[in-house]
């Protein structure tokens, strides 16, 4: 998706080609809607494979933190414009080590709904197999995962019940006449100098100010209280199988920009190995398009070393209405993705026990041959 595709990306006016049998966009909307609306009780019944609106989130949420609270707590994050609450789950395990942080965050804007659908599908997986799983296990003795589920709410909410391709959260601008900015486009990282607008009615509205929503500022707050402890910065959105890396703003690349194309393209190739899904790696100025007041970019000029944002499926034939059929899939292969990076991340601070163990032998044997030299 080169610029003229990148911008009907935005646009939305990739999506009406893929959706078939002679529907128009608002009646597939509402079909979607309804036919996503499930009824569940536990976690046991609990479906991964289906969109769930905002209501059925909160509380899978809450059954979460409470069928797994030793591992598991869910932390109050801020309010909405439209003042609903934002919850991000804790996993970590108990541990003496310091622990570093793997931040996540989906949902950022409205109409991704297969952004939302993963960052689920990721706890539910960190918890069913940490116990048996060695990899995760691995990670979980010295990571402690913050996952915001839904970031943009208000937005979220909105795409169920009124406009499917609602992108913006639905904050009120110019007395009432227009809705809504692109939340991410008010981080606070050369606040909309390319790539963004002033014009509230645009999809690209950069807000009033750097971090004038409160749904950017509660995120912020909470990431600038803890950069020091936060190693990789992973915000998930759709459409167009891109593994972005800073920047969006500038052609200047990162300091550890090679260390991000080779950790990112690693997790490419791990993603195409699950389903064959191919996906591009690079900074979103030179192989998507220019933007300014991303949290991707934001995540690395505070400090954090690993700062990505995932486009997920597909390419525009269903867009941002992708089946749910392909929610399973979709997750499978990011997983595999995320899963790459975070063992990159984990080993590059902590070394793999594999050189421990060598050292271990090596000693072991060198005591050994001394004492038969002594006898």
């Amino acid at each position: 998706m080169r610029p003229l595709l990148g911008a009907l990306y935005l646009l939305g006016m990739l999506v009406p080609w893929g959706l078939g049998h002679g529907r128009s966009l608002a009646q597939h909307s509402k079909l979607s809607v309804e036919k996503t609306r499930s009824s569940w009780k536990s976690l046991e019944t609990y479906s991964y494979n289906i969109y769930h609106p905002m209501e059925e989130i909160y509380q899978w949420m809450n059954q979460i933190s409470e069928n797994y609270a030793e591992v598991v707590t869910e932390h109050f994050l801020g309010m909405t414009y439209e003042t609903r609450p934002m919850y991000l789950l804790k996993i970590s395990q108990p541990s003496n080590n310091l622990k570093k942080i793997i931040w996540m965050d989906c949902g950022i804007h409205a109409r991704e709904w297969i952004a939302p659908a993963f960052c689920q599908w990721f706890v539910k997986e960190i918890l069913q197999n940490y116990r048996d799983n060695s990899r995760i296990s691995r990670l979980l003795r010295n990571l402690d995962f913050y996952i915001l589920p839904v970031l943009n709410i208000d937005g979220y909410i909105y795409t169920w019940t009124t406009d499917r391709l609602w992108r913006k959260s639905r904050s009120s601008h110019n007395n009432g006449t227009c809705f809504g900015s692109d939340l991410n486009r008010n981080f606070n990282v050369s606040w909309c100098s390319i790539g963004a607008s002033h014009d509230c009615e645009d999809l690209t509205f950069c807000g009033t100010g750097p971090l004038s929503e409160p749904e950017t500022q509660a995120v912020s707050s909470f990431v600038e209280s803890k950069k020091g402890d936060i190693l990789c910065f992973l915000t998930m959105h759709s459409y167009g199988q891109f593994i972005l890396l800073p920047y969006g703003y500038t052609q200047n690349k990162a300091s550890n920009h090679e260390e991000l194309i080779q950790v990112g393209q690693k997790a490419a190739n791990a993603l195409k190995a699950k389903h064959g899904t191919n996906f591009e790696v690079g900074s979103s100025i030179d192989i998507l398009y220019a933007t300014s007041g991303s949290s991707r970019d934001w995540a690395r000029d505070i400090g954090i070393p690993f700062s990505y944002t995932f486009e997920l499926r597909d390419n525009g034939t269903y867009g941002f209405i992708l089946p749910e059929a392909q929610i399973q899939p979709t997750c499978e292969e990011t997983m595999e993705a995320v899963l790459s990076i975070l063992d990159d991340v984990y080993d590059k601070y902590w070394p793999s026990n594999r050189a421990g163990k060598a050292t271990s032998t090596t000693v072991l044997l060198s005591l050994l041959w001394l004492g038969t030299t002594l006898v």
